[in-house]
């Protein structure tokens, strides 16, 4: 089994965002991510440094504006002042919100011109569509990885597991644009294991840790693990049991060092085409 080195996809895809952001502020313009934090969690602070600290290295300005205890329309108030700033060129709302409030709700609130990681409703309605639109980031991971690890996809069998509008639904609407032949799984999914063990590439986003094992994977198979799963000890393990399928799977994404530092890199590379338009 081949571990795919995320890591080495993200520095790739880092440098070509590096050279376009140098060009960008050549001729004046300072490519610019506002990332809006409406909370005081531990595990999302730690995200968004980690989003300051490779912004910086690629030549992304990153302004963080943090909320304390914010109402729901603390939150939109504040994503339509960062939409109509000419200065802004990229929008990311982090979780989690307020009580009550969705992501949908404040998403809508975010200009699609700037809707670096695809929250606003007609970022996805544009996706399904097959306009241009930015994807969130990690659904657009999941293919970007695919590409770069040259998976034939035309034709091929892809079940997806998880339907959220962050991962599962655009990473499904992502490989159909591909041409692969696409099922969505979910909790309701039955006789799960037969349908993900007819998949030539799997991709897992059910935010449950080991949830998929041997049984749910054909052999050779290409398996996209989208999970980040705390553990007691502090580390992250993902929605699949690596250990479990490293025997019968052709490929996998670990957890960490998978999916994340595409993530984060797609983020910055859709912040500096939004600066460039």
């Amino acid at each position: 089994m081949t571990l795919i080195d995320g890591r080495a996809i993200a520095a790739a895809i880092t440098a070509e965002v590096t050279e376009t952001a140098a060009k960008l502020r050549e001729s004046g313009t300072a490519p610019t991510l506002a990332v809006l934090v409406p909370t005081d969690d531990d595990a999302t602070a730690w995200y968004v440094r980690s989003i300051e600290r490779a912004a910086k290295k690629v030549g992304v300005d990153c302004r963080v504006v943090q909320l304390e205890k914010p109402t729901g329309a603390d939150v939109t108030r504040e994503l339509d002042k960062l939409s109509a700033d000419p200065s802004v060129h990229g929008i990311i709302c982090q979780t989690p919100l307020p009580e009550g409030v969705t992501l949908d709700d404040v998403g809508a609130h975010i200009d699609p011109r700037k809707d670096v990681d695809g929250a606003n409703p007609v970022s996805l309605g544009r996706l399904t569509a097959g306009l241009p639109t930015y994807a969130p980031a990690t659904a657009a991971a999941v293919l970007e990885i695919l590409k770069r690890e040259q998976v034939a996809l035309s034709g091929a069998q892809v079940s997806v597991v998880g339907r959220s509008t962050i991962v599962g639904k655009p990473a499904a609407l992502l490989l159909l644009g591909e041409h692969a032949t696409v099922t969505i799984c979910h909790s309701r999914t039955k006789d799960l294991a037969v349908v993900t063990k007819a998949a030539d590439v799997l991709v897992v986003a059910v935010g449950r840790a080991h949830f998929l094992g041997a049984d749910h994977v054909k052999p050779g198979a290409v398996v996209i693990d989208v999970g980040t799963n705390p553990t007691p000890e502090g580390g992250l393990v993902g929605d699949v049991d690596q250990a479990a399928v490293e025997e019968i799977a052709g490929s996998i994404t670990p957890v960490p060092g998978g999916i994340g530092p595409v993530t984060t890199s797609l983020l910055l590379r859709h912040t500096v085409t939004a600066a460039q338009s």
